[in-house]
């Protein structure tokens, strides 16, 4: 007859409780995950702007001059919201003899009270400005946002911005910007490509 130490078989009977308990235990990621049927009848508000994610590189044009642009666009903080860096550079030229190097980051989200797309924008130069979305085209190719508030400007101003997909690698950036009682006026326009 086999003789083993009372600590093998303590460490035995251990092991046997927990590969029958362990099975039991539920998936964690599982529980707050949805069925795939409920995930795919869910609406996605983002959708008229996943076109947008990536890196793009373009020329842009308007009262700062002509200049270069970098852009990228990514889904962070859970999927929640869609991140804009931004830069363009103006060489000096007649328009801009000091030439200048401007930055934004914006953050589009979907506010689920008015059902509407949103976006905030952060300038380098101090401005804040909040967006809503206005318009999108029946094919989806043409979104056009309206401030509802800026900070650090003088009241009563307003501003816009139109983006068009000429295709799924390009599209125009137009923004605008209306002085009190006054009709919108285009400040620049841009030209942007995907990035391969």
């Amino acid at each position: 007859m086999l003789r083993f130490r009372r600590g093998f078989i303590r460490s035995v009977l251990l092991l046997a409780v927990f590969l029958n308990v362990a099975p039991a235990t539920p998936n964690v990621a599982a529980i707050h995950q949805e069925p795939a049927s409920k995930q795919s009848d869910k609406p996605d508000p983002f959708k008229p702007l996943r076109m947008f994610i990536g890196r793009w590189e373009g020329d842009s044009k308007g009262q700062p001059g002509i200049g270069k642009m970098e852009r990228e666009y990514a889904l962070v903080l859970a999927n929640r919201f869609l991140r804009v860096t931004n830069k363009a550079v103006y060489a000096p030229q007649e328009k801009n003899p000091k030439g200048e190097t401007h930055e934004d980051l914006g953050f589009f989200g979907y506010d689920r009270w008015s059902k509407k797309l949103s976006f905030r924008q952060f300038h380098i130069e101090g401005f804040v400005v909040q967006y809503a979305l206005e318009s999108i085209s029946e094919d989806g190719r043409t979104l056009a946002f309206t401030s509802t508030a800026i900070e650090n400007i003088g009241p009563g101003w307003v501003a816009r911005e139109t983006y068009r997909f000429v295709n799924n690698d390009e599209f125009t950036e137009t923004f605008a910007l209306a002085g009190p009682g006054k009709e919108f006026e285009t400040y620049s326009e841009t030209r942007l490509r995907r990035k391969r």
